[in-house]
C-alpha cells in the first residue's frame, strides 16, 4: 500500500458530503418539469417552484452558521456525522411529502445538513492531509459535488420513464443511500489531528498522524515534525486571536477577506447555479418539449461539469 493511500481513502469517504450537496442541487431541476410531480402538487406556479428550490439554499445558510461552533467544540468528525443524520432525515421528509409545505420543510432540513457538510468536509480534508497534497485532497470535495449533480441528472432522466408518483419520489428518496453510507463510514474515520491538538489530546493526535502518514508508526520523525508544526500554529493563533469579526475587515486581513469573498461571489455571479437549477426550463423554452429529452440534455450538461473539474484536481 502506498504511503499516501490512507489520506486518499479518508478524503474520498468524507467527500460523500460533497456528493450529497451536488445531488441536492441537481435533483429538483428535472423533477419540477415532470408531469406527475406537477399533478400531485397542484401545478405550482413559478413563485412556488422558486420557494421549493430556494428553501435548500436558506437551509444551507442556517447550517453554515451553526457548523463552525459545532466543529470547534465537538470536532469536525462529529459535525459531519450530525450533517449525515440531518440529511437522512431531510431526504426521508421530502420522499414522504404529501403537500408543498412538507416538501419545502424537507428541502430546508436537507439544506441545513449541506450547510454543515460543505463547511466542515473541506476543513476535515485539509486537516487530515499533509501540506504537499492538501490542495488536491480538498479539490476532491468539488469533484464529488459535480458527480452528485451528474448522478442526480442521470437518475432524473431514468425516472422520467416511470409512471405515477414513483417518477419523482424515487429520485428524492435515493439521496438517503449516500447519506447513510457517509454516516456509517464516518464512525471509522479518525478525528482531525489539529482538533485533537487544540483540545490537548496530544497522544491521540500522534496516533492519528502515525496511521495517516507513517503506516501506523506514531514515533516516525515526520509525525513528530508535523505534530510540532500543528502545535506551533495553534499556539500562534491563540496568542493573536481576533476579538470580533470586524478584525476580518481591518488591516492586514481586509485584503484576504475581500479576495476570498470576491472569488466566491464571482463564481456564483457567473450564473452557474441558475443553469444547474433551471436548465430544464431553459431547454423547454428553446423547443425541447418532452421531459425525457430535457432530462437527457441536463445529464449531458452534468457530464461536462464533471469532466471540466478534473484539470483542477490534476
Amino acid at each position: 500500500m502506498k504511503k499516501d493511500a490512507p489520506q486518499y481513502v479518508v478524503s474520498s469517504i468524507v467527500a460523500l458530503g460533497g456528493l450529497l450537496f451536488g445531488y441536492d442541487i441537481g435533483i429538483m431541476s428535472s423533477i419540477q418539469e415532470m408531469e406527475h410531480f406537477n399533478e400531485y402538487y397542484g401545478y405550482p406556479n413559478a413563485l412556488t417552484i422558486g420557494i421549493i428550490v430556494s428553501s435548500l439554499t436558506i437551509g444551507c445558510f442556517v447550517g453554515s452558521l451553526l457548523s463552525a461552533p459545532l466543529a470547534d467544540r465537538y470536532s469536525r468528525k462529529l459535525t459531519i456525522l450530525i450533517g449525515a443524520m440531518v440529511c437522512t432525515t431531510g431526504s426521508a421528509i421530502t420522499y414522504a411529502s404529501v403537500n408543498r409545505a412538507m416538501l419545502i420543510a424537507g428541502r430546508f432540513v436537507n439544506g441545513v445538513s449541506i450547510g454543515f457538510l460543505s463547511s466542515v468536509v473541506p476543513m476535515y480534508q485539509s486537516e487530515t492531509s499533509p501540506p504537499a497534497n492538501r490542495g488536491r485532497m480538498v479539490s476532491l470535495q468539488q469533484w464529488a459535488i459535480t458527480w452528485g449533480i451528474f448522478i442526480a441528472f442521470g437518475i432524473d432522466y431514468g425516472c422520467s420513464y416511470i409512471p405515477g408518483e414513483r417518477q419523482f419520489r424515487l429520485p428524492l428518496g435515493l439521496q438517503i443511500v449516500p447519506s447513510i453510507v457517509l454516516l456509517c463510514a464516518m464512525a471509522f474515520m479518525p478525528f482531525s489531528p489539529r482538533w485533537l491538538v487544540a483540545h490537548d489530546h496530544i497522544g491521540d493526535a500522534r496516533q492519528v498522524l502515525g496511521r495517516l502518514r507513517a503506516y501506523g508508526h506514531a514515533s516516525a520523525p515526520e509525525v513528530a515534525e508535523e505534530l510540532r508544526l500543528i502545535h506551533q500554529t495553534i499556539k500562534h493563533e491563540r496568542e493573536n486571536k481576533s476579538s470580533s469579526y470586524w478584525e476580518l475587515f481591518r488591516f492586514p486581513n481586509r485584503r484576504r477577506t475581500l479576495l476570498g469573498c470576491g472569488m466566491q461571489f464571482m463564481q456564483q455571479f457567473t450564473g452557474i447555479n441558475t443553469l444547474m437549477l433551471y436548465a430544464p426550463t431553459i431547454f423547454r423554452d428553446i423547443g425541447f418539449s418532452s421531459v425525457q429529452s430535457v432530462a437527457l440534455f441536463q445529464a449531458i450538461n452534468g457530464l461536462v461539469n464533471v469532466s471540466s473539474t478534473v484539470p483542477a484536481i490534476l
